[in-house]
């Protein structure tokens, strides 16, 4: 198949269908955020169970990414997709008939599975379809589609549950659902040239033993979820600080939720400006600056402030910004740092991130419960440190392959003519 390397309508409707999946899934988790203390209230429980109903949703992307890539490394990229894309419908829907919390956090889970087939057959799609830098710009793009959920879902869900059951949010997610699932069926490209030997656990067992031994992919794979982490920290529990704490109703909650991500979105579009102009990789360098002022900001306010919350928005935003311009490039820095099949790699660096993600949302809810939000924002601090000094190894060594693998191409030619 010849990769993509001119971006138009036709060439994007595969990404716009995919990307209108991923809304869905995101969308399942944000547009519930402002319902989680009506839920809670309903099923007479505690709001400790407000960040855990999130901690569900990322196990659920955390339980098969290492089977999903893998598999559709041997059935397809297109059957692996579609298939996932029907079970998150049924799922949402099977939501309209929860009881209790214990149901409705296995639903959780189970939707969160959805996150799966994204991460580990949706992005190594768009990967394989599209030449690299066309690849990343993609990527940008349908992150700032993406990213309309957590723009949109809390002032939809708070909107929503003002006038309608909170068990409606899951119904009309299914709906959103179902047309990507249409437009996923109609127009994605299978892209698997060669399918990969049968799928036993000795070659699973081979593919990821080979990625962890591999230390530029876990580098590289480690680096997403260190950016990202403070951000899915904001949003598992911005709740709290918004609504219980600082005593918001749904509305306000939803409007503070824009600085946020429109910061991100403002850093995505920035990167796909800035991609042509520049080597793949010195975006990520510059957002090193943004990231690291806000999380100093986010700190000093919350040790000194009456009012942290406030800061926690302004250093979410600054750090939102630079993830925007990072995340496209990193992760195509941790795809292509391993020969194993697009399918395990992909499936690979999912699993990474969704584990730091479960472990690491637990780990900001409980500084906070043990030290408000000077404990959130310490454990900010300290991730984004890890990421900063982590990160210029990655982008150092993948910059310089890539000026390796231009050498060579050049010199190609040349040795041609000598031959001859």
């Amino acid at each position: 198949m010849q990769k993509i390397s001119v971006l138009n309508r036709t060439t994007l409707l595969f990404p716009l269908a995919l990307v209108l999946f991923e809304f869905s899934v995101y969308i399942a988790n944000d547009m519930i955020q402002p319902g989680m203390v009506i839920v809670t209230r309903e099923f007479g429980v505690g709001a400790a169970w407000i960040p855990t109903a999130m901690t569900a949703f990322l196990l659920g992307g955390a339980l098969f990414p290492w089977l999903m890539g893998p598999l559709s490394d041997r059935l397809g990229r297109r059957p692996v997709m579609l298939g996932g894309a029907a079970f998150f419908v049924v799922s949402c829907l099977a939501t309209l008939f929860s009881n209790d919390i214990v149901s409705f956090t296995v639903l959780r889970v189970l939707q969160g599975i959805g996150l799966c087939f994204i991460s580990a057959v949706g992005y190594a799609t768009v990967q394989e379809a599209f030449e690299e830098k066309s690849a990343v710009k993609v990527m940008a793009l349908m992150a700032n589609v993406a990213l309309i959920a957590p723009l949109v879902g809390p002032v939809a869900g708070a909107a929503l549950i003002t006038v309608w059951p909170w068990r409606m949010t899951f119904a009309l997610i299914a709906a959103v659902a179902a047309i990507a699932l249409f437009g996923l069926w109609r127009k994605m490209p299978e892209t698997l040239e060669q399918k990969a030997p049968e799928l036993s656990l000795r070659s699973l067992k081979a593919d990821y033993l080979a990625l962890l031994k591999n230390s530029r992919f876990m580098t590289a794979s480690l680096s997403i979820p260190l950016l990202a982490l403070p951000l899915l920290g904001w949003i598992a529990l911005s709740p709290v600080f918004l609504m219980e704490e600082a005593k918001m109703d749904p509305v306000e909650y939803g409007m503070w939720q824009f600085p946020v991500f429109g910061a991100l979105i403002i850093g995505n579009l920035l990167l796909v400006k800035i991609t042509d102009k520049m080597p793949l990789g010195r975006s990520v360098l510059l957002g090193l600056a943004p990231l690291l002022a806000g999380m100093v900001l986010m700190f000093v306010g919350c040790l000194f402030s009456d009012v942290p919350h406030y800061y926690i928005i302004a250093g979410t935003s600054l750090m939102a910004f630079a993830e925007g311009l990072s995340f496209a490039v990193l992760y195509r820095f941790a795809l292509t740092s391993s020969d194993v099949s697009k399918g395990a790699t992909a499936a690979g660096i999912g699993l990474v991130c969704m584990a730091i993600y479960v472990v690491g949302i637990e780990g900001f809810s409980l500084l906070h419960k043990l030290f408000g939000e000077a404990g959130f924002a310490a454990l900010a601090l300290a991730v984004s440190l890890g990421y900063a000094w982590l990160v210029r190894r990655v982008v150092a060594r993948a910059m310089a392959e890539r000026v390796a693998e231009a050498e060579a191409t050049s010199l190609e030619p040349a040795l041609a003519c000598q031959d001859a």
